[in-house]
């Protein structure tokens, strides 16, 4: 998709600096999808401190171990 923004030449910058990418697209493209990665972590640690993960009655590392 193409895009048009206008974005401060520091902020564009310290992207570049941070991401080493090849040029201003692909500095932002790798930001961005950081910044996507960082926000789905997040999503994920709430859902999980709502509902935490629980084992199947019966279930332990030793079972697991042995069955290796």
């Amino acid at each position: 998709m193409k895009v048009t923004a206008i974005i401060p030449d520091e902020i564009v910058s310290d992207v570049q600096e941070y991401t080493k990418g090849k040029n201003i697209t692909d500095s932002i493209i790798k930001a961005l999808s950081d910044w996507l990665y960082i926000k789905r972590i997040q999503k994920l640690n709430n859902e999980v401190r709502k509902e935490p993960l629980q084992f199947a009655d019966g279930f332990n590392a030793e079972i697991v171990r042995n069955s290796r």
